[in-house]
């Protein structure tokens, strides 16, 4: 892409601009994953598929570096697709229109795609370079990282010989990631029988819009607005008002904090002044709880002209808006062993209530694994008194920290010999693949690193310019002094 022709380095930025150009919402990676391959062969490097779509190039290591340990790199090829509600933006066909915006790159009212395509551009980069030294080297391109690391759970024991892991989804320069939180998806099913609407009454649409969302895991200990939460305590101040509640939604990836949520209500003429006043007075209260973090926080309630014809009965409303007002949302415990850092969280990701039909979909991280299953069965014993039905999806582990990893050490002293610094060690609350390929590859000494990335899975995505760059230093020093084979 033409905005990138300036800024180094020009292989990286050129095949970020590519993976721009291509739709690669998670789910929907078959265009990306033929780029990707056409370019492996293209190149008359070994290049497979395995079965459950993830794609391998290796290289063999350049002259005098046959001795070092092989070298495994890894990025996930598929973005979160979100949007601003006034952007016209089809993710499974338009491409990203990414323009720079002083120091940073982002995108014209969409995810950037930087969570990966930063980390997918650099392997490609490396593959492709003539003069990069580097040991044996395997690219493994996994798919469908954001929506349920489908890719690094079909991940076979057999097709990796390499020894060290590279992962480079991690958003913090100057940091090296030893450590993540595992999560499971806690998704609710109920139902109920609608009944006819007021045909005496007028339809409204509220909306809860303008708030910051982001990365349900990083961004969960800043404490912002979770746009279903606001709309619940609406919600519930409303309803002695005599409204009616014919849809609610709110929220639209489970692994991204809800930026946006809106309901559909028959309300009387008569009770117009005091719903209006009541929304008012909510508004004041919510950017007064969130003054520091939520500035573009925004509550509309607006005249729809087709009037509903069903609504939720008011008993069925009462006792699900109860439930989902208790329903753990944010930080649940902070962890006794990595201070600063989440231990357990929970984001309520999506709410869909419509036409009789009820869905809830939590997503939850911790870095224990038995505190993750103890916090899940805590919300499925609440929904279960609502006689609904709840299931434990796509579960992974997290990622136990290795003090005495040898390429931690040697990364170590890499960067402090670039750039005169040593790096932040952290574990962090997101969930990475590592988990799941620690667990598929046990010998793998793992690491994870990557450029400065800000509002990830949100359309306020954006990459710093000079993070790349020393982003890619970094990784051709780390390949350069990669440990030697033992002997």
């Amino acid at each position: 892409m033409s905005c990138f022709k300036n800024i180094q380095p020009e292989i990286l930025w050129r095949h970020f601009g590519d993976l721009c150009a291509i739709s690669r919402p998670s789910g929907y990676e078959q265009a990306v994953c033929a780029h990707i391959k056409q370019f492996g062969e293209r190149l008359r490097l070994k290049t497979i598929i395995d079965e459950v779509g993830n794609i391998i190039i290796s290289k063999p290591a350049t002259q005098g570096m046959e001795n070092r340990k092989g070298i495994v790199m890894q990025g996930h090829v598929d973005m979160v697709p979100q949007k601003n509600a006034d952007t016209v933006h089809d993710f499974t066909k338009d491409p990203i229109k990414a323009y720079i915006d002083g120091e940073w790159v982002t995108a014209k009212g969409t995810t950037l795609g930087a969570d990966n395509g930063i980390g997918v551009a650099a392997a490609m980069a490396i593959l492709e370079s003539k003069d990069i030294a580097h040991g044996p080297l395997e690219v493994l391109f996994t798919i469908d990282e954001e929506s349920g690391m489908t890719g690094a759970k079909g991940l076979r024991d057999n097709v990796l010989q390499g020894e060290i892991l590279l992962n480079m989804d991690s958003e913090e320069e100057g940091t090296l990631c030893i450590g993540c939180a595992g999560g499971v998806d806690v998704v609710v099913k109920g139902g109920y029988l609608p009944v006819k609407a007021n045909p005496a009454y007028k339809t409204y649409l509220l909306a809860i819009r303008g708030l910051k969302g982001g990365h349900s895991g990083i961004d969960i200990i800043l404490q912002r607005a979770n746009a279903n939460k606001l709309m619940i305590r609406l919600l519930k101040a409303l309803m002695p008002m005599g409204v009616e509640l014919a849809s609610l939604n709110g929220g639209s990836l489970r692994n991204a904090i809800p930026r946006e949520a809106f309901a559909t209500l028959t309300i009387a003429d008569n009770y117009m002044d005091e719903i209006a006043g009541i929304i008012d007075a909510h508004l004041d209260i919510f950017r007064s709880e969130f003054a520091d973090v939520e500035p573009d926080l925004s509550i509309t309630l607006s005249v729809v002209n087709q009037k509903v014809a069903t609504v939720m009965p008011s008993a069925e409303i009462s006792r699900w808006l109860d439930a989902l007002h208790v329903s753990p949302n944010g930080v649940y415990r902070m962890s006794l062993n990595v201070e600063g850092v989440v231990e357990t969280s929970n984001n309520l990701a999506i709410i869909a209530i419509a036409d009789g039909s009820i869905k809830i979909e939590n997503m939850l991280r911790s870095l224990i694994d038995s505190a993750k299953e103890e916090h899940a069965e805590m919300i499925k014993g609440l929904y279960r008194l609502l006689d609904a039905e709840v299931e434990l999806k796509g579960s992974y582990p997290g990622w136990r920290p290795n003090r005495s990893s040898e390429i931690m050490k040697t990364m170590i002293k890499t960067h402090k010999e670039l750039f005169g610094s040593e790096p932040e060690v952290e574990v962090i609350h997101a969930g990475l693949e590592c988990g799941l390929l620690g667990s598929t590859y046990p010998h793998w000494d793992m690491i994870s690193f990557g450029p400065t990335i800000r509002c990830a899975h949100s359309p306020d995505e954006k990459v710093r310019i000079s993070s790349v760059e020393n982003f890619w230093k970094y990784l051709l020093a780390t390949l350069k002094n990669a440990p030697q084979v033992s002997r």
